[in-house]
């Protein structure tokens, strides 16, 4: 019998094994700067990750007023100071997300540690602000390419902890998010149609305040839009000297660098970067060849 329920137990433990929570992984955060945070039905666990690349805040072009208003913002929150959560909204590839690199790049000296939170996992950040609360280090905890759906529950969590639980968030940490869309929920002109003229106010129906009550907890509001053309070309010609030298850029560099952003339908400096990485990898291989 001992034997018989010996194996039971077994099989038992085999069919419920991938529902226990993964082993803890604890972050030496004298050590590492960044970690993502992955959930798990019974809890979570920060896991550390190394730094993406080696981006600086001045490899960024045509974004020096978001730049300064994240880095004083940012500067702010590292010295105990009053910060406001950020959100960082616009046209794809305009930077928002490698913004946020090159700030945790420059200001890791100075104490600022990153987690990236998916948003798949963003049920959970309650559970992890409240793991940060009592630890000595300062946090941005960072959402990046967040939106949602408008039967998509989970921006609820996300609400509670900007500004919706009673505790709020811990003094230590800052949430900053990412996103194509401002209000990070889809509009509809369906949504318009509770809106009314009261004197010479206008009054929003219930959809619109219930999609712009998660955005407005955001007191720093960062707008990211397309390059005019003379902002791409000088972050084309910054990329190609950063991957390659300075005269791997002339003129027919700058004509491809147009017909490229032509190519691809806008201007960004996610297209500068791409333009850069093939036109020098590609004068490299037939240099090579020659």
């Amino acid at each position: 019998m001992d034997a018989e329920l010996s194996q039971r137990l077994t099989r038992l433990l085999d069919h419920v094994e991938h529902w226990l929570p993964p082993a803890p992984i604890q972050v030496d955060w004298h050590k590492h700067v960044a970690a993502i945070w992955q959930r798990h039905p019974l809890g979570g666990r920060l896991v550390p990750v190394p730094p993406r690349d080696t981006m600086t805040l001045d490899d960024l072009l045509g974004i020096e007023r978001q730049k300064l208003a994240l880095v004083d913002n940012t500067r702010a929150f590292l010295q105990g100071l009053p910060a406001n959560h950020g959100l960082l909204w616009g046209a794809r590839g305009s930077g928002k997300s490698s913004v946020i690199r090159a700030l945790l790049n420059s200001l890791a000296s100075d104490g600022l540690r990153l987690i990236q939170v998916d948003r798949h996992d963003l049920g959970s950040l309650p559970m992890l602000v409240e793991q940060l609360r009592d630890t000595p280090h300062r946090f941005v905890v960072y959402c990046d390419d967040l939106s949602f759906e408008g039967n998509d529950d989970a921006y609820k969590a996300l609400k509670s902890v900007l500004d919706g639980a009673l505790t709020g968030p811990p003094e230590n940490v800052l949430l900053y998010a990412t996103s194509n869309r401002r209000h990070l929920l889809p509009e509809s002109m369906e949504d318009n149609s509770g809106t009314r003229l009261v004197g010479e106010e206008l009054h929003h129906g219930d959809a619109v305040e219930e999609k712009i009550s998660l955005s407005d907890r955001f007191g720093l509001w960062l707008g990211f839009h397309p390059f005019s053309q003379a902002t791409y070309l000088e972050a084309c010609e910054h990329w190609v000297a950063r991957i390659g030298d300075k005269q791997d850029w002339s003129d027919a560099a700058r004509a491809e660098a147009v017909r490229f952003a032509t190519l691809r339908g806008g201007r960004s400096g996610r297209t500068a970067w791409q333009f850069a990485a093939q036109w020098v990898g590609r004068k490299r291989l037939h240099e090579g060849t020659t």
